[in-house]
């Protein structure tokens, strides 16, 4: 992939810059400046160690152990703790290395540290580069809460190198595959088709796949632009998501976010199919995508009142009345509130019925 690929991303923070990049480890040791500090994903450094050891000795740098535990709010002290012990200021810059953990540690912590200092990304997941690089979201747990702090705090420049996607497993691939079909779902019918089409190249062809990420990102840079804050139209890229955390949160995340999402999508479309919204033509057109997407996966273990006890925890929820996004069409999704009442609770049960019968 060419060094030169890339696009910036307007923000009212500050405008940042994506680059696709052949050699991630050669891209930054051209960017890093004396005092940036690495924060990496520790499986990271054991897998690309000869790519990471010259930046390793010439940066100071802390290897992080990128699970939700490491996340917590307590523990970030830790880091910071670290990052003034070895003489970090003001004028130096953070450099996360790492998939959405890593990518939320610095983010946070570059957004409150002397007020805000700069940061870089190098995303390592397909979830992270097709998705969560771009938007300037930081996420923090707080004791048993998920993602109850965060900012808005992009990082200066993101370096997208495909060639990381190759120690992933194939359920991590799916992973981020989920969230980009997502965004293609709620782009319209001909990103639908490019990704129905090129599905099964991706898994197979990094050029494929490039363009796939690039496609994903254009449809969320084109929103993000428009409502960087989260505050009216981006919500419709919660599309899959609201059912998709409840049943990560129900599997006890053996389901991962994107295959999880997929799920989410197919009940958003099962549920608009029974207001009247799309016709079940379309409903079943979407599905075998979606299918293939969470494979061996299964809904088996989850019951309906498990599902909607889930939902009701989701913080924009009060009472029987839960936030969802649901659809009129590819290209026309919005947002509504779904009473949970026993119309609603039999349409969940046959849901699950018809996914029973059909092994999912």
């Amino acid at each position: 992939m060419s060094e030169q690929l890339g696009f910036s991303v307007k923000s009212l923070r500050r405008d940042y810059s994506v680059t696709f990049v052949d050699d991630f480890a050669a891209a930054l040791a051209a960017a890093l400046r004396p005092g940036d500090t690495l924060l990496v994903d520790r499986r990271l450094a054991e897998l690309y160690a000869g790519r990471l050891e010259p930046l390793l000795a010439q940066s100071p740098h802390l290897l992080l152990k990128a699970s939700e535990g490491q996340k917590e709010f307590s523990r970030l002290s830790e880091i910071i703790t670290f990052l003034v012990e070895k003489g970090f200021r003001k004028n130096h810059r953070l450099v996360a290395i790492g998939g959405g953990v890593v990518q939320d540690i610095t983010g946070f912590i570059a957004s409150i540290l002397f007020r805000g200092v700069g940061w870089l990304f190098v995303p390592t997941t397909l979830l992270a580069q097709a998705d969560s690089c771009i938007g300037s979201k930081t996420s923090i747990n707080f004791g048993p809460y998920k993602n109850q702090l965060g900012t808005f705090y992009p990082p200066s420049a993101i370096f997208v190198d495909t060639s990381l996607l190759d120690t992933l497993s194939e359920l991590e691939i799916r992973s981020g595959l989920g969230e980009m079909i997502h965004y293609f779902l709620v782009n319209g019918r001909a990103e639908f088709e490019f990704i129905r089409d090129s599905y099964d190249a991706c898994l197979r062809d990094k050029v494929v796949l490039g363009e796939a990420i690039a496609r994903s990102l254009a449809i969320k840079r084109a929103m993000i632009e428009r409502d960087e804050f989260d505050q009216g139209p981006r919500q419709v890229f919660n599309y899959g998501h609201s059912f998709g955390h409840a049943i990560e949160t129900l599997t006890d995340y053996a389901t991962p976010h994107g295959v999880a999402v997929c799920f989410g999508m197919d009940l958003a479309n099962f549920l608009s199919a029974r207001l009247g919204y799309i016709a079940e033509d379309l409903r079943q057109e979407l599905r075998p995508l979606l299918a293939k997407n969470w494979g061996q996966a299964r809904l088996s273990q989850i019951e309906p009142g498990q599902l909607i006890a889930a939902l009701g925890k989701d913080k924009k929820n009060v009472g029987r009345q839960i936030k969802v996004i649901l659809t009129r069409g590819l290209g026309d999704m919005f947002k509504t509130t779904l009473e949970v009442d026993e119309r609603c609770r039999g349409w969940l049960q046959e849901y699950f019925r018809q996914a029973a019968r059909e092994g999912n």
